[in-house]
């Protein structure tokens, strides 16, 4: 999916939701548990519910590695399912020397057909380019994250800034606002009129809206450029919104709220 596609979604659906599969087994309703493919059960259930409300799914695969080959397969089943039309996130948070981040790239791109995928920034550009090389994908690297351990390197001072506006401002020039998207955590929403200023184009992606505390109401003030910029992800204040038989009828409400605000700060 490419930046005007992404962009026509938004605007049609007056909706900047990513929607987080980040589906953990000893969650999903108990009613599922015994079903031979719970999780993409689980899976197919919430996309049918809430595609009509988001643009995007975020697939973090950590929950489905932990599950060994059956966790891969049911990975490789959801983001199948997930509709063209959306725009499909590995959070893998890869990133190693080129070599290997080739063979992550080729694994996330072409044996999965994602259209996206996180990344971490520490070892460098050469360790982001195999991921840049591929058309019509995006790279998303880890920019302003909201754990406590953000203060331990990213908001430590380099110079006259921040490392975390080194990082962006460096990224930035590696790639440009067709195939890089940055990380941006929305309890850091305060640091949006900055971020704006060094990357006033690109996408963020914006988790920590919902159980984590973020405001959409901030994270839009301040994130939102004129093509709107953001996804907003929502992960557990979705999926997880009900643990009885009615999960997927409640997980769509849940989806149509956010939408309905999204709606409200989008322009006209």
């Amino acid at each position: 999916m490419n930046r005007n596609q992404l962009v026509k979604q938004i605007q049609e659906k007056r909706s900047f939701l990513c929607v987080g599969l980040d589906t953990d087994l000893t969650k999903i309703p108990n009613h599922l548990k015994n079903h031979p493919n719970a999780i993409v059960a689980f899976n197919k259930a919430i996309i049918d519910a809430t595609k009509d409300h988001c643009v995007s799914y975020k697939i973090n695969t950590a929950f489905y590695e932990a599950m060994g080959l059956k966790g891969w397969a049911a990975m490789e089943e959801t983001v199948q399912y997930i509709p063209d039309t959306h725009l499909k996130i590995a959070d893998a948070k890869r990133g190693d020397i080129g070599n290997t981040s080739s063979q992550y790239a080729k694994a996330f791109f072409e044996t999965l057909p994602f259209d996206a995928i996180t990344v971490a920034p520490y070892m460098g550009e050469d360790s982001i380019r195999p991921f840049l090389e591929y058309e019509h994908k995006w790279t998303i690297v880890l920019g302003l994250t909201s754990n406590k351990g953000a203060a331990d390197f990213e908001l430590q001072s380099t110079g006259n800034q921040l490392l975390y506006q080194k990082v962006l401002q460096t990224v930035a020039q590696w790639g440009n606002p067709n195939n890089l998207m940055f990380v941006v955590g929305a309890t850091q929403a305060t640091e949006l009129a900055i971020i704006r200023q060094i990357i006033p184009d690109h996408f963020l992606l914006v988790p920590g809206v919902g159980f984590q505390g973020g405001s959409l109401e901030e994270v839009s003030k301040y994130g939102l450029n004129q093509q709107c910029g953001l996804l907003v992800n929502a992960s557990r204040a979705i999926i997880y919104a009900s643990s009885g038989e009615n999960f997927a009828t409640e997980a769509k409400e849940i989806a149509q709220q956010y939408q309905t605000e999204m709606g409200q700060y989008l322009p006209m």
